[in-house]
C-alpha cells in the first residue's frame, strides 16, 4: 500500500455551497481537509461540514455491507442474498396487489452523489406505480411551481446575482448558516462584505435575527407565513406609486394588467397589522428596490414551507420583474449550466410550459407535481386499507421518519409495511424498520460531478472530481440501483446491468440526435456511443451531458468541454458571470414570461380570506438552520456535534415570563399531531409569539444505531408538524407557522 502523502482535489458533497476541497491522504488515512485556494469558484472557502468528511469516511456506524432481516432481527448478509430477498418478495407484493403497492422516497443526500442522482431517475422510471415521494415537498416544490408556470420549466429558478447586485432583499433565508439553498453562493459572508463595501444593502425579513440577520444592514421582525402579505403589499405600492418599469422585459412578459387587478386590494395599510411590518416600511422598501438599482429579491425555506408557499415564491420573482431586476446583472438571474440543464436548449416562445395535476394521490386526492404526491400524504397511502394501498417501500437516501410531517404516524406505518428497502449508509430512523438495507460508499470512494447545483449557482462553472480512495469490493450506488431496476423490470436480481447501462446512454443519445435544437442533432447514435468509449456509468452520463451541453464539444464539432478537459481541471474551469437569458430561456406555451398564472392569481382569494382568521395570542412554531447541520444526516459526526447543544426551542423572554418556562429549564410543546419535550432558551433573537426549534432531531429511537448521535439526540420538531396542512398549489408541507401550546414541562 502507498502510505506517502498525497493531494486531492474534490468538490465538498455536503451542501449546496460545492465548495472546492483540498484532501491530503497517507494510504486509507485522511490526513487533512482544507479549503482549495485555486477552486475557481469558492477560492479556499470551507465550512465545518467539509472538514467532517474525514469522520463521515471514517464513521464505524457506517454500514459496510448489506444487511437482511431474519427472525425480526437485521443481521449481515451478502450482496447476493440481499437482492435475491428482493426479487422474492416486491415481485409477490405486486403480483398480489397491483403496481401501486411498491412506493419509493428519494431523500436530500441524493441530490448530493451523483451516482445516486442518475441512477435513481432510472429506477423510478421503472417503477410500476405511480406512487413517489421526495423530501422535496418539505422543501422547496412551491419554488419549483411558481418558477414552472413563469418561466415555462420547473428548475428555471433565478437567483440572485450577488456579486454585482447592490440592494439585496431576503425573506425566510439563512445562508450565513445554510451557505445558500436554492442559491449556490459560497462564502456568502465574504460575499455580502464586499457588496457592502461597493455601498450596497442587505435587508433580511425573518421572525427570528438569524445569522444572516446579524450581518445584515437592516432586519425586519415578520409574523410567520404572512411573507406573501407582505411581497403583496409591496406589488400593490410599486403600482400604485407608479414605479413598475419591466425595462427590457417589457415585450417578453404576459399578464401586467390582471396582475395589477390581482394586488389592488392587498395595500400596506391593509397588511401591516397582519404580517407585523409598518406601512410606512413596506412603502420604503418598495421605493428602495426601485431606487438602489440593481436590486434581487430572495426567499427559501421560510418561504416555501408555509401556507402560502407558492404565492410567496411567485410574488419575489413578480417584483424583480416589476421593477426591472429580473435577468439584468445585479438582479436575479438564471444560470446556464454546462450539462443536465431542461433550459440550455430550444427558442424563446417555443416551450411547451410546466404540466401539474397530472394524477391524484388515493386518500386525499392531492394533485401530484414534477411526477411526485407530496410526503405529507405518505404515512395515509400506507394505512388506509383498500385498493392501491402502498405496502412496500424502497428508500433512497433519506431519513422520513425524523424529516417529514407527523414522524410518529409515519413511522407507526414503516412498521407496518410488508416490505421495506432501504438504500442508506446508515442504521437510522427509518431503515430501522428495513427487511433490506443496501449501503452505498464513503463520498470519498466516489467521483462527482454537480448536477443540480450548477443551475442555481451564482457564477457559471464546471468542476469534477474524481475518487479520492479506490473503490472497495463492493458495488457503488448506480449499480445498486440498476440491480434494484432490473428487479423491477422483472430480470431478477442477477440482471445483466451492463446491459441496462448502455440502454440507458443510448435512448439518451436517441433524444438528444432527435432534438431538433439539440448541438448533436442528426449525428450518428453509434459514432456518438463510440466516443464515450471506454467510459461507464455515472462517467459515460456526464461526458456525453457535457458535450452534448451549451459549453460542450459536441463530439469534435467545436473546441468545448469534455470530461476529459475537467480531469485535467483539478480545481474547476469557470465559465464567467452569469448573463442575460431571456427570451431564450422561456420555455412557457407563449415564449413570455407569465406574470399571472391563472392557478396562482386564483389563490389571491385565499390570501385575502387569511386576513380574517389570524389569532392574536396564538403561539406559533418556526424552524432554524445550523451550519454544522444538513438536515438529519450529519449528526453522527463528532466533529460537528460537538460545542454547544443546539437543539433547543428558542423563546422570547416575554412569552416565556407569560407560560411560567424558565430559561434552561424543559418545556412541553404540543400541536394537533403531537407533543415534545424541549430544552427552553430565553433570547430576544426570535420575536414574541414565536418559538424556534431546529429540524432534523429526535435521534432516541429503538433500533437505530447511531452512537454519537444517541448521545445527544434533542427533539423532533416534526413531531408537532401536521401532515394535513399543506400549500394546496404545490403539496409542500407547512413547517413554519405551526400552531402550538407551550408550558412547562412536567417533572
Amino acid at each position: 500500500m502507498n502510505t506517502s502523502t498525497q493531494t486531492h482535489y474534490r468538490i465538498c458533497p455536503l451542501c449546496e455551497a460545492t465548495c472546492g476541497l483540498e484532501i491530503k491522504t497517507e494510504g486509507r488515512n485522511v490526513t487533512s481537509i482544507r479549503g482549495d485556494a485555486e477552486d475557481v469558484f469558492s477560492a479556499g472557502y470551507i465550512c465545518p461540514k467539509g472538514v467532517a468528511l474525514k469522520e463521515l469516511d471514517a464513521d464505524p456506524d457506517r454500514l459496510r455491507g448489506p444487511m437482511v432481516r431474519r427472525n425480526g432481527e437485521l443481521v449481515p448478509a451478502t450482496w447476493d442474498e440481499a437482492f435475491a430477498e428482493i426479487d422474492k418478495r416486491l415481485i409477490a407484493i405486486l403480483d398480489e396487489h397491483g403496481p401501486e403497492s411498491v412506493a419509493a422516497y428519494s431523500g436530500n443526500p441524493s441530490a448530493h452523489n451523483t451516482s445516486l442522482l442518475l441512477y435513481n431517475q432510472a429506477m423510478l422510471r421503472v417503477l410500476p406505480g405511480k406512487n413517489r415521494f421526495s423530501a422535496s415537498s418539505v422543501d422547496q416544490v412551491p419554488k419549483h411551481v411558481s418558477s414552472g408556470l413563469m418561466f415555462g420549466t420547473f428548475l428555471s429558478i433565478p437567483v440572485p446575482d450577488i456579486d454585482r447586485t447592490q440592494y439585496f432583499l431576503m425573506l425566510g433565508a439563512n445562508p450565513m448558516a445554510s451557505n445558500g439553498s436554492l442559491f449556490t453562493a459560497p462564502d456568502f459572508r465574504g460575499r455580502v462584505r464586499k457588496m457592502q463595501e461597493r455601498g450596497g444593502k442587505l435587508v433580511v425579513v425573518d421572525p427570528r435575527r438569524s445569522e444572516t440577520a446579524d450581518v445584515a444592514d437592516e432586519h425586519l421582525f415578520i409574523r410567520p407565513g404572512t411573507d406573501a402579505h407582505f411581497l403583496a403589499a409591496i406589488a400593490n405600492t410599486l403600482f400604485a406609486e407608479g414605479l413598475v418599469n419591466l425595462g427590457r422585459l417589457a415585450p417578453h412578459t404576459n399578464g401586467l394588467l390582471e396582475l395589477e387587478k390581482a394586488v389592488a386590494e392587498f395595500s400596506p395599510e391593509r397588511m401591516a397589522p397582519f404580517c407585523g411590518i409598518s406601512a410606512e416600511t413596506i412603502r420604503r422598501v418598495a421605493g428602495e428596490l426601485v431606487d438602489n438599482q440593481p436590486a434581487a429579491v430572495y426567499g427559501r425555506i421560510g418561504t416555501c414551507t408555509q401556507e402560502f408557499g407558492t404565492t410567496v415564491s411567485w410574488l419575489i420573482d413578480v417584483i424583480n420583474v416589476l421593477t426591472g431586476n429580473l435577468d439584468r446583472p445585479g438582479g436575479a438571474m438564471f444560470p446556464l449550466a454546462p450539462a443536465f440543464s431542461s433550459n440550455a436548449q430550444g427558442r424563446g416562445g417555443q416551450g411547451s410550459g410546466v404540466k401539474l395535476g397530472r394524477g391524484r394521490s388515493r386518500v386525499r386526492g392531492v394533485p401530484e407535481v414534477m411526477s411526485e404526491f407530496p410526503v405529507a400524504c405518505m404515512a395515509e397511502e400506507i394505512d388506509t386499507p383498500g385498493e392501491g394501498q402502498i405496502r412496500a417501500l424502497i428508500t433512497v437516501a433519506g431519513n422520513p421518519a425524523v424529516s417529514t410531517p407527523n414522524t410518529a404516524r409515519l413511522s407507526r406505518a414503516l412498521a407496518a409495511l410488508d416490505f421495506m428497502v432501504c438504500v442508506d449508509i446508515y442504521l437510522n430512523e427509518t431503515t430501522r424498520h428495513a427487511d433490506v438495507i443496501l449501503p452505498g460508499l464513503s463520498p470519498l470512494e466516489n467521483s462527482h460531478y454537480d448536477i443540480v447545483f450548477p443551475q442555481l449557482s451564482v457564477r457559471n462553472w464546471a468542476r469534477y472530481s474524481p475518487p479520492v480512495f479506490e473503490k472497495p469490493d463492493r458495488p457503488a450506488e448506480w449499480e445498486i440501483m440498476l440491480r434494484l431496476s432490473g428487479i423491477l423490470m422483472r430480470q431478477g436480481p442477477s440482471a445483466d446491468i451492463a446491459a441496462l447501462d448502455d440502454f440507458i446512454i443510448r435512448m439518451q443519445a436517441q433524444s438528444m440526435v432527435n432534438h431538433k435544437d439539440s448541438t448533436i442533432v442528426d449525428r450518428d447514435v453509434e459514432e456518438i456511443l463510440k466516443a464515450l468509449e471506454p467510459r461507464r456509468g455515472p462517467e459515460r452520463i456526464v461526458d456525453f451531458a457535457l458535450r452534448s451541453g451549451p459549453y460542450g464539444d459536441a463530439f469534435g464539432e467545436r473546441p468545448g468541454l469534455t470530461l476529459r478537459s475537467l480531469e485535467e481541471a483539478p480545481h474547476g474551469i469557470d465559465l464567467g458571470a452569469l448573463q442575460s437569458r431571456v427570451p431564450e430561456v422561456l420555455c412557457t406555451l407563449s415564449g413570455k414570461i407569465e406574470l399571472a398564472p391563472e392557478l396562482i392569481v386564483g389563490d389571491l382569494v385565499r390570501l385575502e380570506e387569511s386576513l380574517a382568521t389570524r389569532k392574536e395570542d396564538q403561539m406559533v412554531l418556526v424552524g432554524r438552520r445550523q451550519v454544522r447541520s444538513n438536515n438529519s444526516w450529519l449528526h453522527n459526526l463528532p466533529l460537528l456535534a460537538k460545542g454547544p447543544f443546539r437543539c433547543t426551542m428558542q423563546i422570547h423572554p416575554d412569552d416565556a415570563q407569560r407560560l411560567g418556562v424558565a430559561d434552561g429549564a424543559k418545556a412541553a410543546v404540543s400541536s394537533r399531531a403531537g407533543r415534545i419535550t424541549v430544552i427552553a432558551e430565553c433570547t430576544d433573537r426570535v420575536m414574541p409569539g414565536v418559538v424556534s426549534i431546529p429540524h432534523g432531531w429526535g435521534h432516541d429511537e429503538d433500533g437505530a444505531s447511531l452512537q454519537v448521535a444517541a448521545d445527544r439526540p434533542g427533539a423532533n420538531s416534526n413531531r408537532l408538524t401536521d401532515e394535513f396542512a399543506i400549500d394546496p398549489l404545490s403539496g409542500n408541507a407547512v413547517l413554519c407557522g405551526i400552531p402550538v401550546s407551550v408550558e412547562p414541562a412536567s417533572v
